[in-house]
């Protein structure tokens, strides 16, 4: 995965009681490109977020479609159950494919 220019925040509990649902909060920074700069000058490449994947555990659990008209910088909130302790894997696509991704444990008790 290449060096992150984006800045997520994920918040979730620390820990959870197995079959507890848990909310998972996710804002997300990320510097969106234009398509062209200024009149007259080269267009730049369109970089922006459209895709989100999150799995827990190896299973995914939660899957978005972004678009330019949801929000330069976008706020989501979901909910899980938690069944095991257990990796929550954040996974965005820009356009052009680059991959970017951030992990976050929950601990199950």
């Amino acid at each position: 995965m290449p060096t992150l220019p984006i800045t997520a925040r994920i918040t979730l509990p620390p820990s959870a009681q197995r079959g507890e649902v848990v909310t998972v909060r996710v804002l997300v920074r990320h510097p969106m490109e234009r398509a062209v700069d200024a009149p007259g000058l080269t267009p730049l490449p369109r970089k922006i977020l459209h895709t989100l994947r999150v799995t827990y555990a190896g299973e995914e659990v939660f899957r978005m479609a972004l678009s330019p008209g949801i929000a330069a910088n976008p706020y989501l909130e979901f909910t899980t159950v938690a069944t095991e302790t257990g990796d929550l894997v954040f996974t965005w696509e820009e356009d052009g494919g680059t991959l970017y991704q951030r992990e976050a444990r929950l601990v199950v008790t």
